[in-house]
């Protein structure tokens, strides 16, 4: 989410295309005891692994679901120069994928009757944006609102840093919704709303400002009362102000002004609705597996949130439709932060389902193993 070298899934394959500065150490895939290995070739997804962790990883995990059988496995270390393996349910920064969080509780007021889709935003936030009677709830759900992305605007990666010291004095800055959509609304529309598709941090912002404003709550506390308890997610949570991961969790680093930098802690309300939320695998596999079998939204607002349109024809509302080479569509979100970067994709019935997390090593690599690894989830 909060770098400019923002990633959509997209094109033939799902490719597990991440951009960050990055080198790792490779290790042997480990499943977890006690629990069963799919049907997916272990031995490529060893490999994949693997190779994540030699093209651009410190250490990645991955939960694969296939029916009721459920892998977990591992490779590369938790900490830069040392031996301790990556957790095999670690946490971490999901960035992106707190949009699928927010989309989800919107859905659920407008199920409610509480918010409409296709009302302009200044109906619930007026004098927001210049533009507010034009741009819909829709728009800012599907990143066809035409608004400038604020992370577009402002460093919001450590490699936009020239010295260790000037990432030092930002990583830790509190930063206020309003504030951040103030600049991105100050900047000229990117298209008339409604005409086009550019992915924009900025619409989940407002769309976190309109939960707040119609339920009272702020948005954080909406996720957590409307899906995060409900699903019983207790490795889920959208920190605040809080800098640190909660135990276990693999650190993720970058190399600023030549010099190594653990990333790890930041405050993540410079991402706010659209990527703050901290989580673990296998809680995001019980939040896809529940929201696409429909038990956190009725059929209409699921079917909504799945809708693609020919401005928009890979990205829903919150929610990704990946075609894949062996006709196969997976359903999720990608997630790219400081020091990580996750993927969770599904099929439709739920039946197949992975949900990966790389955190990230001081120097850049290519990032290769992810497609393979997918594509053996999906089409082996």
């Amino acid at each position: 989410m909060t770098t400019k070298r923002r990633r959509v899934l997209a094109g033939a394959t799902a490719a597990l295309v991440c951009a960050g500065v990055c080198a790792g150490q490779a290790a042997t895939a480990v499943a977890a005891p006690g629990e069963r290995v799919s049907t997916a070739d272990r031995a490529t997804l060893q490999r994949s692994l693997d190779e994540l962790t030699t093209t651009g990883a410190q250490g990645v995990q991955v939960r694969i679901t296939e029916g009721r059988r459920q892998t977990v496995l591992r490779s590369g270390t938790a900490d830069h120069g040392g031996e301790r393996p990556v957790p095999r349910d670690g946490a971490f920064r999901v960035g992106s994928i707190t949009k699928t969080f927010v989309a989800t509780v919107v859905l659920q007021l407008v199920a409610e009757g509480r918010v409409e889709l296709d009302a302009p935003v200044a109906r619930y936030l007026p004098g927001l944006l210049p533009d507010g009677d034009r741009i819909t709830v829709r728009m800012l759900l599907q990143h066809t609102s035409g608004l400038a992305n604020y992370t577009g605007l402002l460093p919001t990666g450590p490699e936009e840093f020239s010295t260790p010291e000037a990432f030092e004095e930002e990583r830790y800055r509190h930063h206020e919704a309003r504030d951040l959509v103030a600049l991105a609304a100050a900047q000229p529309l990117d298209f008339e709303p409604g005409t086009s598709w550019s992915y924009s941090n900025t619409g989940y912002l407002v769309a976190g400002l309109l939960v707040e404003e119609v339920t009272g709550q702020s948005w954080r506390e909406a996720v957590e009362e409307r899906v995060v308890e409900p699903l019983h997610l207790r490795g889920t949570s959208a920190p605040g102000d809080r800098v640190t991961l909660p135990p276990p969790h693999a650190h993720g680093y970058a190399r600023i002004g030549g010099e190594v930098v653990n990333v790890t802690r930041m405050n993540a309300t410079i991402a706010g609705a659209a990527g703050e939320v901290v989580s673990t695998t296998a809680d995001l596999d019980r939040f896809l597996d529940a929201l696409l079998d429909g038990r956190l939204l009725p059929a209409a607002q699921l079917a909504e949130m799945k809708r693609t349109t020919p401005v928009s024809p890979q990205y829903g509302l919150g929610l990704v439709a990946v075609p894949l080479e062996c006709g196969v569509t997976a359903w999720g979100h990608d997630g790219d932060t400081t020091g990580y970067t996750s993927i969770a994709l599904s099929t439709e019935d739920t039946r197949e389902r992975v949900v990966l997390s790389l955190s990230t090593a001081p120097d850049p690599g290519e990032f290769r193993g992810g497609n393979e690894l997918i594509s053996e989830v999906f089409c082996g």
